[in-house]
């Protein structure tokens, strides 16, 4: 258990990737308080865990209502999850996850951007949400399952913790830190965006042979 949660944890992380967040949440809170950022990023949080947890428990059922199969969404999510990372790796976090002008300028004049942008699409998008449709299919113990929801919601409490601590850590590191690290985080998502490509492609091998 302790294995598996340590493996959900970091891929997690890498792939929902909140450091990267953290220019873009400044860019959208310019004139809000401390108290007021802070209410924004455990209301993202919340709303992160929640999303994250629904896809985890219900992802199955919609990819059978649909007429999905595992394998076809491990290939469309693995090459999600590497356009991300060629994103991250590029310095395009915010246009990888479909921040765009608009919608940034958008979130300006809004009440609350915790739901959107924020908590989806920036957070929790297709790649994280297909990781852990297949993490809930290789995992048919309920155990297994549940220490993997338990992985999602210290995730939440990672996202709450940087994203309140946005302004301190844009200071200690700076755009150039923040975008090496981005970088970073990139060339690792592009290795698991492979890695779950290469997976579905082999199971669906062996389905046909």
């Amino acid at each position: 258990m302790l294995e598996l949660s340590f493996a959900v944890l970091a891929s997690l992380v890498t792939l929902v990737n909140p450091m990267g967040a953290v220019p873009v949440f400044l860019a959208m809170t310019p004139h809000h308080s401390k108290a007021e950022r802070t209410h924004i990023a455990l209301q993202t949080s919340i709303y992160f865990v929640l999303i994250l947890l629904a896809f985890f428990f219900a992802g199955t059922l919609i990819l059978s209502f649909f007429g999905i199969s595992l394998n076809a969404m491990r290939i469309a999510g693995g090459l999600v999850i590497l356009s991300s990372g060629y994103s991250l790796l590029s310095g395009k976090f915010a246009e990888g996850r479909a921040i765009s002008k608009k919608v940034k300028a958008e979130a300006l004049v809004k009440n609350d951007i915790s739901f959107s942008p924020m908590a989806m699409p920036m957070l929790s998008g297709p790649g994280s949400i297909s990781y852990l449709i297949g993490i809930y299919s290789v995992h048919p113990a309920w155990p297994e399952r549940l220490t993997v929801a338990a992985v999602v919601i210290v995730t939440g409490m990672i996202v709450y913790l940087i994203l309140r601590s946005a302004p301190f850590l844009y200071k200690l590191l700076g755009e150039s830190g923040l975008n090496a690290m981005t970088r970073i985080m990139g060339f690792l998502v592009m290795a698991i965006g492979i890695q779950y490509i290469i997976t579905g492609i082999v199971d669906l091998v062996k389905v046909l042979a």
